[in-house]
Parts: structure tokens; sequence; C-alpha cells
């Protein structure tokens, strides 16, 4: 099973100037073969793989002699990865692969010949050398490929992909059940009945942030050594409230995931939920992307159950206990009165229970009780997710639709 570890790594000045190199050459080898590849698209209708852009690198290395500053196989691993975005591109997973720029977070990926000597230091291939780090946890298994970035605050870390040789445990449902609803007033509202505050990093840090960033913008001179440090100063404040957020998210999954054997969400369209501009900087703050896929992975690792359901089931509108219809509420509304059973409900939690109920029905009768989402809209191919796919219906004709009737 393959794990991931990210540790703080503490370059000397010699070697940050080795890096800030490295990340240009990478930086340039990947624009360069995205430029390549798009204009011969353009121009023959035919893509360019991967493995021939390779080939110009030694090409590019005989025409500009700084490339050869940085290492070889972080050349070519840009390459590779510039062919597996393409491939995320045309699969539905990712959008277009756009070129990278100097300023934001830079990195270059070593796939193998990096060694962990202590807790303390890393050697790493090429003119790079042994960096001083500090390794929190044990590194067991084979070192797979090293990513080492540069955030934006100016701190550096490596992300080691470590292969432990144990298989990922068969999934069982056997277990608690746990049903969540997320949204924005509560983070998160459980078919228990627990809610979740979320920390409102970016709210809490505004006003620090506003301040950081009113002082950028009085700095005129882009090349300046005071816009240098004012640009710092609020990448600082960024890279805070990514912490605040990341630490709260990865405390309740685990949480959530220790506690239950399977765990059911729906699956938000997030990305069109931002054209919202009244609520886009909440549901960006609130990271509910995240929140799932860490679910997700850590789910799979002890063997549980990660179930999404469609985005399509209305569970805010469906009576828990009946199953029946509700009137349109306003958003605004968080307690109701429900006219078939004359219960009281929370909204949230009532949400919450009806996607409980909604996996127990797909994990044992393999249906739902809305249209499968086959029916609803077309699958975009190569899309993976946890959503069960339409079920076959037993006897049709391949040339009858859904009702039954013949179509040719």
């Amino acid at each position: 099973m393959l794990k991931a570890v990210k540790v703080r790594i503490y370059p000397t000045q010699a070697q940050q100037a080795h890096l800030a190199k490295a990340f240009g050459c990478v930086r340039w080898v990947w624009n360069q073969s995205l430029a390549t590849m798009t204009a011969t698209y353009q121009q023959t209708g035919k893509g360019v793989t991967a493995m021939t852009m390779k080939k110009s690198i030694p090409l590019w290395k005989a025409e500009f002699e700084w490339l050869s500053e940085c290492y070889s196989q972080c050349l070519q691993q840009s390459v590779l990865n510039l062919g597996v975005a393409f491939g995320n591109f045309f699969d539905g997973r990712a959008m277009y692969p756009t070129f990278k720029k100097r300023q934001g977070k830079q990195s270059i990926q070593y796939p193998q010949n990096v060694k962990i000597l202590s807790d303390y230091e890393i050697k790493f291939p090429g003119k790079l050398g042994t960096v001083n780090a500090k390794v929190h946890r044990d590194i067991k298994g084979t070192l797979k490929t090293v990513t080492l970035s540069k955030n934006p605050d100016g701190r550096y870390f490596a992300s080691m992909l470590v292969d432990d040789g144990i298989e990922c445990p068969e999934s069982s449902s056997d277990g608690k059940i746990l049903g969540i609803d997320l949204g924005l007033t509560d983070f998160a509202v459980t078919s228990e009945g627990s809610k979740y505050q979320h920390p409102r990093a970016t709210k809490k840090h505004e006003n620090n942030l506003a301040r950081k960033q009113k002082k950028l913008s009085l700095k005129k001179n882009k090349t300046s050594n005071n816009r240098r440090k004012a640009r710092l100063a609020v990448a600082k404040v960024h890279c805070k409230i990514k912490r605040v957020r990341e630490d709260f998210l990865h405390k309740l999954s685990r949480k959530i995931v220790d506690q239950n054997q399977v765990i059911v969400v729906e699956n938000l369209a997030v990305r069109n939920m931002v054209k919202n501009h009244c609520l886009a900087q909440a549901i960006s703050d609130a990271g509910w992307g995240m929140f799932c896929t860490m679910l997700k992975y850590k789910a799979e690792r002890v063997g549980k159950v990660y179930l999404e359901i469609g985005r399509f089931f209305a569970s805010t509108h469906l009576c828990s206990d009946t199953l029946k219809p509700l009137p349109k509420m306003d958003l605004s509304v968080r307690e109701f009165d429900c006219p078939h059973c004359n219960h009281r409900h929370d909204r949230d939690i009532n949400a919450a229970i009806n996607i409980k109920n909604e996996g127990l029905r797909v994990l044992t009768l393999g249906t739902s009780v809305i249209a499968p989402e086959g029916y609803v809209r077309p699958k975009q191919y190569g899309r993976k997710s946890t959503t069960i796919a339409a079920v076959v219906v037993e006897g049709r004709s391949p040339h009858s639709n859904r009702f039954g009737e013949s179509v040719g």
C-alpha cells in the first residue's frame, strides 16, 4: 500500500540557490513542452506523447547550458507529469494544463536514488547533496519518489511516497453506519445529531490579511526588496489560513473514521456551487472536497466503507420518518414541523438521517429511491466516483428505453 509522508527540510543558503535554479529549469521544460504540444495539435491535429518530448531534452541542454544545473531525471519527470496532466484532462478529471509561473509554489520530483540517512538528514542525488530535515515518523518500506517543494512563504518540504508492502484490507460494511450532511452554518452534521463548527479560518484572519495586502498594494516598484518582503508577509497569512483549515479537517476526519464502519456523504458539485458569488468564499473556506478526500483514503486504509450518494437525492426535502416530500423551505429555516408525522425536525439532522438511510438502501439493495445517475445525465468518460452506477433492468432489450419500450 502506498503512503505519503511530508516532512520539512532546511536547506542551506547554497542549497537554496541550487534549488532556485532547479525549480526554474523544471518550470522551463514544463512550459516549453506544453507550448510545443499545444502548437503541434493546433497545426496538425495530432498530439505529441510525453515520451517523444523527453527526446527533446538533450537538444535543449545543448542549446541552453544552464539546463545542466538541474538533475536530469527531474527534467524527465516534469515531462512525464505533463503527460499525466493531459491524460487527466482527456478523461474529464482536470482542466487543460496551464503554464507555470515564478510566483507561487515551486516543486521538483526525484523518481529514485533518494536516501534517508537519519531522522535529521536526507540525501538527494545530483548537486543538491545531503539536506537537513525533520523526519517526524519512521519510514517503513520502499521509498518510491520524493517531491521537493517550496511554499510561497519560503518554507521547504519533501513529500515521500513509500510502499510499505502491506496490501490494502478488504472493505467490510459490518458495523456502525454514519450519515454526514455538509453545510455552512455547521460544517458537518451527523445522523446521530452531532454538529461540528468549522474554524472559519479566512474570516478569523481577514483583518490581518487585508492589512498585509494593503501594504503590498502600496509597493509600486515590483522589483524592489520592500515589495518582496510585503509579498512574503501576505503569503505567510495565506499559509496560516491553510494550516488551520487542514488541521481541523484532519482531526475531524480521523475521529469519524475511527468511530464508524460505513461513512455516507453526498456527492456535492462544489465547482458549480462556488459560482454563487454570495456563498463562494464561505464554500471555499469550508473545504468540503478536501474533507471528503480525507475521509475516503483514511477509510480505505483500514478496510472501512466510504460511500457517496447522488447529488440529486433530495435529502433536505424528505421527511426522515416517512420519506414523504416536504414543502419548499427557505435556507433561513433551520427547524420545521413535518405535516406528515407532526414531529419537529432539525433541518440538518433530518438531512443527515436521510443520507444515512439512502446509503443503507444502496448497500443492501444496490438501488436508490431516485433515478439512477446514468439516466439523469451522461457520465463523462474516465470519471471515477464511489457513486453506484446505473443498475441494468433484467429482461430489458438492448433496443429498449428505461421504461422497457422498444425504440428500434
